[in-house]
C-alpha cells in the first residue's frame, strides 16, 4: 500500500506542480548562474546510493561543509524564498516517483553521515526507502537557526544533531505504519504553514 501511496502522489503532486516548478526553474536561472536542480549522492534502501533532487538554493560552486546555517553567504536570494517555504524540497518527488524515495521515511544522508551512525542502527534505518518528510524533520524544522548559533555548525551537526535524529529515524523505522505516515504528512504541512 505504501508503495502505491507513494507513486500515486508523486505522479499527482508532479502534474499539480508543474507551473510551480517551471515559474521557480525561471526564478533560479535569472537569479544566479547554474542549473535549475541541486544533486548530491544520498545512501538510500540497503545502502543503494542515489542523487537526490533539490531546487539549487546557493551559488554554483562546489560546497565546502555538508550543512548549511542561517545566514550562509552562499545561499542566492531566490534560495532564501525556496528554503524559507520548503519549496527547495519539492523535486524530491522525482525521487519517490522513480522508487529512491518515499513520501515519509528516515531522510536520506550523505555517505559520511551514514557512517557516524552508531553499527546496531545503521541497517535497521537503511531497511526502508528514506523519505521527504519524517518526525526528525518536524522537529528539527529550525536547524539552520540552532546551526548558526554554533562556532562550527558541521562539527555540531555531527556531535550533536545528528545522534538526536538518527535515534528518530530508528523510532520511526520501529514503529511505521500507513496511519502514521499519513499523520506525519500533516503533521508536516501544519508545520510549513505555519512557518
Amino acid at each position: 500500500m505504501k508503495n502505491a501511496f507513494d507513486r500515486i502522489t508523486s505522479a499527482v503532486a508532479l502534474a499539480a506542480l508543474s507551473p510551480l516548478f517551471g515559474a521557480v526553474a525561471v526564478a533560479i536561472k535569472a537569479d544566479s548562474a547554474g542549473p535549475v536542480f541541486f544533486r548530491q549522492e544520498r545512501v538510500g534502501q540497503f545502502g543503494k546510493p542515489f542523487r537526490i533532487h533539490k531546487f539549487r538554493t546557493m551559488v554554483n560552486e562546489k560546497p565546502r561543509v555538508n550543512v548549511s546555517a542561517a545566514g550562509d553567504p552562499r545561499v542566492t536570494r531566490v534560495g532564501k524564498v525556496l528554503r524559507k517555504t520548503k519549496i527547495d524540497e519539492l523535486p524530491q518527488l522525482i525521487d519517490v516517483f522513480v522508487g529512491d524515495m518515499s513520501i515519509v521515511g528516515p531522510r536520506p544522508e550523505v555517505p559520511e553521515y551514514v557512517d557516524q551512525w552508531p553499527e546496531e542502527l545503521r541497517p535497521l534505518i537503511l531497511s526502508v526507502r528514506p523519505g521527504i518528510t519524517d518526525p526528525a524533520s518536524i522537529k528539527y524544522r529550525n536547524e539552520a537557526e540552532e546551526l548558526a548559533q554554533a562556532d562550527d555548525p558541521e562539527r555540531y551537526y555531527v556531535d550533536v544533531l545528528l545522534p538526536r535524529k538518527t535515534q528518530l529515524y530508528a523510532e520511526y523505522v520501529r514503529n511505521r505504519s500507513f496511519t502514521r505516515d499519513l499523520q506525519i504528512i500533516l503533521e508536516t504541512l501544519i508545520t510549513v504553514i505555519r512557518d
